[in-house]
């Protein structure tokens, strides 16, 4: 059985302006910003108003559609010349989510076919909800395609949160697990806290618990105990890329788990969409890795924990090497013990 029922949304497009729910005020508070400027975009990207590889996809698409106004009001038949600046500046937002680049690469191909003599906003708007609705319904073939790898009854843990917060909708591997719980084979969820920014405690367990899907959150270092008790049968996470050769950059404390799952027997998914793979990117080595600022750690909220003045390493990511993965799901099929060869079939399908 295939979901149609609604969930929460991250972005909307509506009354000339793109609004993005403010996800550093989850579960706390919800409060829609309103963006009407393509540089404001970017810093909200790079500030975490919307995060998670899609969604920062579909978000720089209705960027570019802002940059596209801009740059007709203030240089009318050479906005193809402004543009260009805009999209400099929206680019280098985060470094390591390839769907960002891909999406201002779709949107880039479009208006460069359009003429310079004619306003180009409506042709971006047209593309970039199409970028919208394909980015949801490729969440919704994930699912499925997740879904029916899981045993019955199983018992999944999920890091971070690759929900329908961190997408167009539905989610990625919260989409798996949505679907594995309408199918009737999720008996319970596992959910990393996630530091620094507990988007695991903030924001998948909130999504979770909006569709009743039963669940435990806990510190990400009880998944070791976890899994050696027995308890969790898959693993399943998102990616913010995927190198040509399967390894995978998703959110920092991912290679633990796959190192974790490997031992313990347990089988570990990625949920991702094509969108997220980086055929130039030969290995996960090749994938830059985003450093965040220090504070993430030394604060929780406005609150110092740590030492004034203790040095601190606070990479956003890591890297999954592809041989820890027991299967890579996307939109167009599923990869099983991904490597080279077997990651060609999807460039093949694409």
């Amino acid at each position: 059985m295939v979901s149609t029922s609604k969930t929460v949304e991250p972005i909307r497009w509506q009354q000339q302006s793109l609004w993005l729910l403010d996800q550093r005020r989850l579960p706390s508070e919800i409060v829609w910003l309103e963006y009407q400027d393509c540089l404001e975009v970017a810093e909200a990207i790079k500030s975490m108003v919307v995060r998670g590889a899609p969604a920062i996809g579909v978000t720089a698409a209705y960027a570019v559609v802002l940059a596209a106004r801009q740059s007709w009001q203030i240089s009318n038949k050479k906005w193809q010349e402004t543009i260009s600046e805009y999209l400099l500046v929206l680019k280098n937002a985060r470094p390591t989510a390839v769907n960002l680049l891909w999406a201002i690469e779709q949107m880039t191909a479009v208006y460069q076919q359009l003429p310079t003599d004619e306003n180009p906003e409506a042709a971006l708007l047209e593309a970039a909800k199409c970028i919208h609705e394909s980015d949801i319904a490729a969440n919704h073939a994930m699912g499925k395609l997740g879904a029916d790898l899981l045993n019955e009854n199983a018992k999944v843990l999920t890091h971070c949160n690759a929900g329908a917060l961190a997408t167009g909708g539905f989610g990625t591997a919260l989409g798996v697990i949505r679907q594995g719980n309408i199918d009737g084979k999720i008996s319970h969820v596992y959910v990393d806290e996630t530091r620094p920014w507990l988007q695991g405690a903030r924001l998948t367990a909130w999504e979770l618990l909006q569709e009743n899907i039963p669940c435990t959150l806990q510190a990400d270092v009880a998944a070791a105990s976890l899994m050696a008790e027995g308890k969790i049968d898959w693993i399943i996470v998102g990616a913010d890329r995927i190198a040509a050769n399967g390894d995978v950059a998703n959110k920092i404390g991912t290679y633990a788990l796959a190192v974790l799952a490997k031992y313990h027997g347990v089988k570990f998914m990625v949920a991702a969409p094509l969108s997220t793979i980086d055929w130039q990117c030969e290995q996960g080595s090749e994938i830059p890795i985003e450093q965040r600022p220090a504070s993430e750690v030394t604060h929780i909220g406005d609150k110092q924990v740590a030492p004034e003045g203790v040095n601190v390493s606070n990479p956003a990511f890591d890297v999954t090497p592809a041989e820890l993965i027991t299967a890579i799901v996307t939109e167009s099929g599923v990869v099983l013990s991904p490597s080279v060869d077997t990651m060609g079939n999807l460039k093949i399908n694409k």
